[in-house]
Order: structure tokens, then sequence, then C-alpha cells
């Protein structure tokens, strides 16, 4: 049966959530503990935050949510002109406390510290050649690699903004960085600004967050994105942009149907607005006679009251979600594990019971959290279940920061529609098309990165990389 972390697997996995500030005479630790909790979302794993003094910094990191990392004392302690903090969900190394970020390295300029969200494809070459310098590299993260690789480049006579740009011109993948330097904080997104970040005021000074629901919760205001290719550098003079690399912009299309929080924005308005939107535009492509609509709770709840509105069905909720599910050290015993989704969410029979329900959801990657959910439906009394599905089918992995399943673990690239249908037990099921997906941006669909629904990837993978996921990629006939 389903557990909550099964629950939680069939989803693709957050990207991190990175946050910084620079406000001499401000807590600019507590600011960004604020910064982080709004990102936690992004991130449940761990939580770090970084301050620089001078040329010294002061940092904790711990594994665990940002609440249960930080209180008032710890905070107390960590006293700065600018904070750097991170909280993370592991693409690149593994789930232990020596890879929690942010990361520091010690350079002749002083302390460097710095939180990534993405994830390099070339890391492991980048890795031989810091080590081939002899770079003491403790953790296992791309983001400490890009760390020293910066520490280096300032060791070998660079300044910070020279050194920095030399560094990212070795990168190449995914990244959102925020990077404290003494009397300066930089903010950068690789040419293709697969992930997002976001520039803030607050009160004259400046805030880095990955998202603008992290700058409305300090009472900050947006004021834009940093570009992709650009490096951003804020002092207390000012900012100041620096063009190091050219722009392709491939934001991952998943930010806006999953990952962000509905609350924050992207191309002037709410994910929450754009979500009903998809949902009305999934309405438009696949209707279904039915007695109720209802979400998966609460990622398919935008998409479900458009998916509603556009036919003129009832929107109910017929399942309640336990948000403190995975947020207790007390793991289930296996005869509450086998008591399935319950522990995550919960039917409500007298909603449910006779109707013919459809249930609307932002993805299915390896549909076995759906199956027991149709499951858990039909033993509440619904007369027919039917499911539809705010994005196009995911086909092919994420290699720039997001966590999904190898190939062959993605039941859409195995399996027809139909044959999902009847794997998880649905009278009908539809998928929004790519086409439907990016109609709802309402901006040029060449802007976003589709490969996970397309395998159109816009960074290479190098083939070793590549084996790794793409387990159904047909190999070159020997000769």
């Amino acid at each position: 049966m389903t557990s909550a972390s099964s629950f939680a697997a069939d989803k693709p996995e957050e990207a991190c959530g990175v946050f910084g500030i620079l406000a001499p005479g401000e807590d600019v630790a507590k600011l960004t503990y604020f910064g982080l909790f709004a990102l936690q979302h992004r991130g449940q794993e761990s939580a770090g935050i970084a301050v620089l003094n001078g040329e010294k910094h002061t940092l904790h990191k711990e594994m665990g949510l940002v609440s249960q990392v930080f209180g008032e004392k710890l905070l107390e302690q960590l006293q700065g002109q600018l904070a750097v903090g991170h909280t993370r969900y592991s693409t690149t190394g593994s789930s232990r406390q020596v890879n929690a970020q942010p990361v520091v390295s010690r350079t002749r300029l002083g302390s460097v510290v710095l939180a990534h969200n993405g994830n390099l494809v070339n890391a492991d070459q980048l890795r031989e050649e810091l080590l081939a310098r002899e770079h003491t590299l403790l953790a296992t993260t791309d983001s400490e690699e890009i760390v020293h690789a910066i520490g280096e480049a300032v060791d070998d006579g660079d300044d910070w903004i020279s050194g920095t740009i030399r560094a990212l011109k070795r990168c190449s993948g995914a990244f959102s960085l925020v990077i404290g330097v003494p009397g300066a904080l930089l903010g950068t997104r690789d040419p293709n600004g697969v992930r997002p970040l976001v520039i803030g005021r607050l009160d004259g000074r400046y805030v880095l967050a990955s998202e603008t629901c992290a700058l409305s919760i300090i009472g900050a205001r947006y004021e834009r994105d940093v570009e992709p290719g650009e490096l951003v550098e804020i002092t207390e003079a000012g900012l100041t942009s620096h063009r190091w690399a050219t722009p392709d912009p491939k934001l991952c299309i998943f930010e806006m149907i999953y990952f962000a929080r509905p609350d924050s924005r992207m191309n002037a308005e709410s994910l929450y607005t754009y979500r009903e939107r998809l949902g009305e535009i999934l309405a438009a492509e696949s209707p279904v006679e039915a007695d109720i609509v209802i979400p998966i709770p609460d990622s398919g709840t935008p998409a479900a009251i458009g998916f509603a509105r556009r036919l003129g069905i009832p929107f109910q909720q017929g399942l309640i979600k336990n948000h403190y599910v995975g947020r207790t050290f007390i793991q289930p015993t296996q005869s509450m594990r086998e008591a399935g989704i319950k522990m995550k969410l919960n039917p409500l029979p007298d909603v449910i019971e006779g109707k013919r329900v459809v249930m609307v959801d932002d993805s299915i990657v390896r549909g076995t959290t759906s199956r027991k959910i149709v499951q858990a439906l039909r033993d509440s009394g619904a007369a027919e279940v039917h499911m539809r599905i705010s994005s196009p089918p995911v086909t092919h992995p994420c290699f720039y920061g997001i966590d999904t399943d190898s190939q062959d673990q993605l039941i859409a690239a195995t399996k027809s529609v139909e044959e999902i249908a009847r794997h998880i037990g649905v009278d009908s099921l539809a998928y929004l098309s790519i086409d439907g997906m990016l109609e709802a941006t309402g901006t040029s669909g060449n802007n976003f990165c589709t490969a996970c629904f397309t395998g159109n990837y816009p960074i290479a993978i190098p083939d070793r990389i590549r084996r790794t996921k793409l387990m159904l990629e047909q190999q070159p006939v020997a000769t």
C-alpha cells in the first residue's frame, strides 16, 4: 500500500530554494529565515544560513525543516551585513549533512558562501579539474565544485566579479546561484535560466530569492527577474548588472505547473491564475460528463477549479489532505503503512457516494499513488471515476535539478494513455496537450524547457549521464 513517503515519490521531487539579502544594520539572519520558510516547499531535507561580516563568515546548516534547524537563540548568533540561505532537496550528492548548503570557500580576499538551485551536467569533469589542482572537496555536490571554482579564480588573481564569471563559464547545466562575498551579494542564472531567481527591494535594500513568495513574507517588493546569463552585483551603492553569457531563455515549465508556490508570480501573474487557465484549456480539450470535479490537493486545486468552471460542473473537495504527514520523525508501523493513502489523503464518502467524479491533478509520474486514490474513491461509493491531468505525459527524466525516476520507471514512457487508464483503474483519462500547456503561458512557447514531455533537452547531456536515466533510448547497433 502507498505510504506518505511513496505518495511524495509519485511526484517529481522539488528543486531547492535560495535566498540572499545585503542589509547592514538589519537582522539579516532572521529575514533569511523567513525567506527560507516561504521556500520550504522547494526542499524539506536540509536548511542553512551563512552570514558575512567583512571577510569572515558564520555558518549554520543541518538536516531538517527550516523551523527545526533554526531557533531564536541560534539566529541571534548569526550576525553580519549580508546573509545567504538555502533549503535543499538533493539532486546531486547524497542526503547527508555534509551536502547541506550554503557551501563555503576561503580565498585570499576572504570567504565566499554560495547557495545553488539546479544541477550541473558536467559536474564529473569539473570535479576532476579541481582535484587535479589539489582542492579538498568534502561533499559530493556540484554546488561545492562551483564555490571552489570561484575560489580558485580569485586565488589566481581575479577580483570577485571576474573570478565568478570565469568560474561560471566552466559550468554547464542549470544553476541559479546566490553568492555572498565581502561587501557584496551576487546573483546569477545559467544562460538558459532553467531555474528561477528574482530581485526584490526592502526599504531600499536588495533581496534575491527563488520565488516572489519569499519576498512577500518579509514585505519586500518584486523588482524583476535575474536574467539568464546575467550576474547582478549588489553593494551598499546599489545594483550593477554584468552580462556574462548570451541568453537563450528556457525556464522549466514544471516550475509553473507544479513546483513554485501558487502565490508566487511569473510572467506578471500569480501561478494560481496560470494553473486555473491550464484547467480551463484541459476542459476544452477533454470534456467529460460528470456530477462533480474534485482536485488532488493541494497542487491540483487551481486546475480543478478552472476545469469545473469551463464545463459548468460543481467543484467540491472530495479528498482532504493531511498537511503534516512527513513532518514527524516518528515512523509508522507496518500495519499503519498498509492503511495506505489515507495517511496523506482521506476521501469524503458523503461527497463522493453515487457521483460521477472527475479527479484533476497536475501530473502522473509512476501511477502508483493515482491507482490507490482511484480505489479509495470507488471504495467511498463513486459511480464513475475519470481523471484529467493538467500537464502532458511525463516521458523523460530531468537532468537539470528535479529528481525524477529513470525513464523506464515513468509510466507514460512505457504505456499508452489507454493502458495507463486501465492500470490506475479509471473510466477515462486525458492529459493536457503540449500546445495547450504553452498556450496558457501567454508567451512564446520557445522560452520554456519542456524536456520531461518531449525529450528535447536545451542543454546537451553527456552520454555517460544520459545512460543513467534514459533507459529506453535507442542504442546504436554495433557494426
